[in-house]
């Protein structure tokens, strides 16, 4: 069978967990015998389009305007001519080479255009990977009121990017609750956990221990975006209400649009046990995972669909215990702490976070034991193998 993946961001230069996924979801569907290709938009392009190869697998790139890390405006203006901008360079690739199936992915919302018309000129089936329900969490969070036009523009291009497919993949069962009732798409969803291969990296830890002078240290490690929907205040407080122990120290790794926040509080309040660096490459981040010591993640209280961060997949990965906390009811908290992968709590509860981290600090036996349990459950429940059996049972 042949596969066309579809994704707004892709290896090798894309620090996103998405790439890294999808990359892993088609080096699988290769090592199944199927003929795989990516399409992705690259705003460093000079021509219209290229076609090259990353680590066997073909890739089809065309030419975009910028949709990260600018403005919220120009973002919007390019992400809406996503689709147009794929058919206009590629319509002579995509006319003489036939796919059987169509695996596209969301974040972004606007590629429903494309793959309807890429499912009329092959008669094709498509999967759509669903891992943001956006703009729903943006008006939980306050961000945007769903009386805005701009909430119905969005919501537009939403509803092209489900109609587009045969089968909807949420990342969670909680997830469905935001169909419900919706009888149009409801008979299409799936839950399609997030995976990740669990081949280790032969890797050479030490390196930044040595370059950031945490060579003793217990290190508390943040690698993702870092922005409103994660509530990092949240972990910047835990940092500061655990500043007597000396023998930890937090480190956050991303960007987005709190990072100024972050660091303005850690110099208005001269915290010495936290640093916050900017984005790495994939193979930086992975030599990273290898180095330290508890993965934590945060989900911001207001949300009301769920999600799975994918940042977790590399926490497993490398037998990371996880500390964490999310929004109320979301179903993650009974995974990991089922699994006894690591801690995690309901967002607000303060006191409980700090206790958690304190147990993980003290023993390093809680620790080792917690991040082999967090690779067992990789392997058990977010294999790449897995995740690709589900799409292509579903699409048969």
């Amino acid at each position: 069978m042949k596969f066309l993946l579809v994704v707004d961001d892709y290896l090798p230069g894309s620090i996103k967990v998405a790439a890294r996924m999808v990359h892993d979801l088609a080096l699988e569907l290769k090592a199944q015998g199927h003929q795989v290709s990516i399409c992705t938009p690259d705003d460093s392009l000079n021509e219209s389009y290229t076609i090259d190869d990353f680590e066997g697998i073909q890739v089809l790139r065309f030419k975009t305007g910028e949709i990260k890390n600018v403005s919220k405006v120009k973002r919007a203006i390019n992400e809406t001519l996503l689709s147009f901008r794929a058919w206009n360079s590629l319509k002579k690739h995509f006319r003489s080479n036939h796919y059987d199936f169509i695996v596209y992915y969301s974040p972004t919302i606007f590629f429903g255009f494309l793959v309807k018309k890429l499912k009329n000129l092959w008669n094709g089936r498509s999967y759509l990977i669903l891992r943001d329900i956006f703009p729903q969490w943006v008006v939980d969070n306050g961000l945007m009121s769903k009386y805005s036009p701009i909430y119905f523009y969005f919501k537009f291009f939403e509803y092209i990017n489900y109609s587009a497919a045969d089968v909807i993949g949420v990342q969670s069962p909680s997830n469905k609750e935001y169909f419900k009732g919706n009888k149009k798409f409801q008979h299409k969803l799936d839950v399609l956990y997030n995976w990740s291969s669990v081949d280790k990296e032969k890797l050479r830890p030490g390196f930044y221990r040595e370059r950031l002078g945490l060579k003793d240290k217990v290190v508390f490690f943040y690698g993702g975006n870092i922005g409103h929907a994660q509530d990092m205040m949240n972990l910047v407080r835990l940092a500061e209400t655990l500043g007597g122990y000396s023998e930890i120290h937090f480190l956050f790794v991303g960007k987005g649009d709190e990072v100024e926040l972050i660091n303005n509080y850690i110099i208005e309040k001269n915290l010495k046990n936290i640093n916050c660096l900017p984005s790495v490459n994939q193979n930086e981040y992975q030599l990273m995972l290898s180095e330290f010591d508890i993965g934590l993640f945060s989900l911001h209280k207001d949300h009301i669909t769920h999600n799975f961060p994918g940042k977790l997949l590399g926490y497993m990965k490398h037998s990371l215990p996880i500390l964490g906390s999310v929004n109320k009811n979301n179903d993650l908290q009974q995974v990991l702490n089922d699994a006894n992968a690591g801690f995690v709590s309901e967002n607000g509860d303060d006191d409980l976070l700090v206790n958690n981290a304190i147990q993980l600090i003290q023993s390093i036996q809680l620790r080792r034991k917690m991040g082999d349990n967090a690779y067992k459950l990789l392997n058990d429940r977010f294999s790449v193998y897995s995740a690709t059996q589900k799409i292509i049972r579903r699409l048969l």
